[in-house]
Parts: C-alpha cells; sequence; structure tokens
C-alpha cells in the first residue's frame, strides 16, 4: 500500500476526475451562447505612427501602378500612328521654342496633344535639340517619329538652277523669284560671268545674298583652277580675256562636243588678226543682259552698229564676258582642239558646219540659208492649211 502510494505521488500525474454532466432544462438549451470573443489589438498596432506609414505604403503603391499605367498609355500614344493624313510640311523657324514647336504641331494636324508631346520630349531627353528647318511629315507619323525627324535636321530641300548661257542679269532675276528664299537683292549687279552656272540645293529661308555668295565664291574658284591649267601659246593676256572669250563659246553653242572646236576657230581668228564676228556680241553690246527680246531677230543694221562688244566693228576681244560660261566652256578655251578652222555656220541640225576657207564657209552658209527658207516655206504652209481648216 506504502510503495504505490509513493509511486502515484512522484512519477504520475493524478489522474483526472470524468465530468459529470449535467442535464439542462429547454430554456437552457434554448437561450443563444457566448461567441469567442475577438483578440485583443497589441498596443503596438494601435500606434498612430504604425497606422500613418500603412497608410502611406499604400498610396505609394496606388501612384506607382497609376504612374506606370499612365506612362504605358502615353507610350503607346507618343509612339503610335499620329491623326495626318497626307503628307505635309511644316516651317520651324530658328529660336523657336518647345512649347511653340508643339502648339504648331496640333494646329497643323500632325499631333493629337501638344502637351503630350512635350512630356514625351523630356522623357526621352531631347526637349532642347530640336533644329530649325522645313521638314516633310508623312501622312501618319507618330510624335517620336516627328520628334526625331526635328532631330535630324534633315530639311526639305530646294533647287536653283542657273543654266549656263544666261547673264548675271537673268540669274539675278531668277533668284529674286524664288520664293523660298529671303532677303534682299544685292544694290548692284557683279560683273558679268562672275557667278557660277549651276545647280544649287538649299532649304528654306536661305538668304539670297548668301546664295550669290556662295554662287560667285564657286565660279571663281573653277575659273582659276581652269585657268592655272591651260595650254602655252594663247592668244589671251589675263583671266578677263580668258572668261570672255569662253562666254563667247558659250553664247555660241549649246553642244558640248563642239565647243572645243568652235573655241578653236575663235582663237585660230585671233592669231590670224582677224575679227571675230561673233553674232551673240552684237546683241550683248545693244541690249546688255537683259538679252534679245523674244521674236526679234538680228537686222543687218545692229551688224553695222558699232558697241564696244560688237565684234564685227572692234578687233579683238570685247571688254568683259557676255554670259556666264559654264566649266565646259572654260575647259574648251583653255584646251581648244588642234585645227586650221576659221569659220563655222548653222547646219540644220543643231550643231554647226566648220570650214577653214572662205568658199567652203560661203558653201555652208548657203546650205544653211536654203534650210532657213524650207523651214519657212512649211511653216507658211502649215499656217495656211490651219486658217482653211477653220
Amino acid at each position: 500500500m506504502t510503495n504505490q502510494s509513493h509511486e502515484n505521488d512522484g512519477s504520475q500525474a493524478p489522474r483526472e476526475q470524468p465530468r459529470r454532466l449535467v442535464p439542462k432544462s429547454a430554456s437552457e438549451a434554448l437561450r443563444p451562447q457566448a461567441g469567442t470573443p475577438p483578440p485583443r489589438r497589441s498596443r503596438q498596432s494601435r500606434n498612430q505612427f504604425v497606422v500613418f506609414m500603412n497608410f502611406l505604403m499604400s498610396l505609394v503603391v496606388l501612384v506607382v501602378v497609376v504612374g506606370g499605367l499612365g506612362f504605358f498609355l502615353g507610350k503607346q500614344a507618343f509612339e503610335g500612328p499620329g491623326p495626318l493624313q497626307s503628307t505635309d510640311t511644316v516651317l520651324i523657324r530658328p529660336n523657336t521654342g518647345v512649347t511653340e514647336i508643339a502648339d504648331i504641331l496640333e494646329r497643323r494636324g500632325m499631333i493629337s496633344d501638344a502637351r503630350l508631346f512635350r512630356l514625351g520630349l523630356r522623357a526621352y531627353g531631347h526637349d532642347a535639340s530640336l533644329r530649325a528647318g522645313e521638314y516633310e511629315v508623312r501622312a501618319g507619323a507618330s510624335m517620336y517619329e516627328i520628334m526625331e525627324l526635328l532631330r535630324s535636321g534633315r530639311s526639305v530641300e530646294y533647287a536653283l538652277t542657273i543654266p549656263e548661257g544666261f547673264t548675271v542679269h537673268q540669274a539675278f532675276q531668277r533668284i529674286a523669284a524664288m520664293e523660298e528664299l529671303e532677303g534682299d537683292m544685292p544694290g548692284e549687279l557683279p560683273p558679268e560671268g562672275s557667278i557660277a552656272a549651276d545647280t544649287i540645293r538649299f532649304t528654306r529661308g536661305m538668304q539670297r545674298q548668301e546664295l550669290i555668295r556662295r554662287l560667285s565664291n564657286d565660279q571663281q574658284r573653277m575659273i582659276e583652277s581652269i585657268w592655272e591649267r591651260r595650254i602655252d601659246g594663247l592668244p589671251i593676256n589675263d583671266i578677263n580675256e580668258f572668261v570672255t572669250l569662253a562666254s563667247i563659246v558659250e553664247r555660241e553653242t549649246g553642244r558640248s562636243d563642239e565647243r572645243s572646236r568652235v573655241a578653236a576657230v575663235f582663237i585660230n581668228r585671233l592669231n590670224r588678226g582677224m575679227r571675230l564676228q561673233s553674232d551673240p556680241t552684237i546683241i550683248y553690246g545693244i541690249f546688255g543682259g537683259e538679252g534679245l527680246p523674244p521674236g526679234r531677230p538680228i537686222y543687218r543694221s545692229d551688224i553695222d552698229t558699232p558697241t564696244d562688244y560688237n565684234t564685227y566693228t572692234i578687233n579683238g576681244l570685247p571688254p568683259g564676258p557676255i554670259a556666264i560660261p559654264g566649266r565646259a566652256s572654260l575647259e574648251a578655251v583653255a584646251n581648244p582642239s588642234q585645227t586650221d578652222d576659221l569659220y563655222f555656220v548653222a547646219d540644220g541640225s543643231g550643231g554647226h558646219a566648220f570650214a577653214r576657207t572662205l568658199d567652203e564657209h560661203n558653201s555652208n552658209v548657203a546650205r544653211w540659208r536654203a534650210i532657213e527658207r524650207q523651214r519657212a516655206e512649211a511653216a507658211a504652209q502649215r499656217e495656211a492649211e490651219e486658217e482653211t481648216a477653220e
């Protein structure tokens, strides 16, 4: 008995007595029981700082989500097709600010939202890299493409052509009439033949006087370069006479394969002390740089009218050029053909018939006169037939 009691006291827990079930009355069984009480909030969770931090984190997450969505939608709009229906050009003048550029593009219907365009420029870091110029914007171009176009500086280019054989006066008329150029013309004409006969490309807004300076510099460089490579023994005293003879060759023929031979005829005549007898010099002596009026022929009285430029009445070369010579005519005078020709006349095919003697030349002239008569008769017959048909 004693050992058993000790064992119960030291090594084994006392057995739990079974709970007695107390029967409840019907009213007690139907009475609602109290629910489980809510857990108590810790003192830390009730701290105001924690509440504020939770609110702030929620706000940050919201801002990030909204900002990300806005960036995604804005990027899509910035890089998506634009509203422009057909290709058009836009002129961005120097010193135009980004805000004004965006407004211009929006007014022209090239972008849908000027503010979004400015934000896009800032996002890409290009709000200070747009360049002035006139740009061709293709239909449907996105804001991103327009931004890159305005950054590139690839402006629309225009072309101005000064043909060989024009006078400086005629060239200036063409330059003055070019609407894409700006600024006044020079107060005085430069010397005849001193600007280049060339096609020059420029962007809208280029100053007229700047373009003329470029043409003048180009012509001077070309003349000096060819003059330095001339052959020895030419009957030409200086660079002015060189340009003068080249201008006469330019006005006498438009065929490149004839220029060196035409130059040889004039050089041979100068070497022999013969007058040049060039019809274009008559015209320049009477009408100057304005040229022969349309439809007016050269009369016999014109040939006999003495002027400083009329090579039928003066010996040697006139005092200056009569037109703008091109490179081919300058090269022809610097390196003429080696021939004995002294005469040439039109042959009816757009070229000339050359001759070494006056008899050969007179035969060529007679053939040319016959061609002229045939053409005149054919023209008169066509006019008569047209009048009869009416």
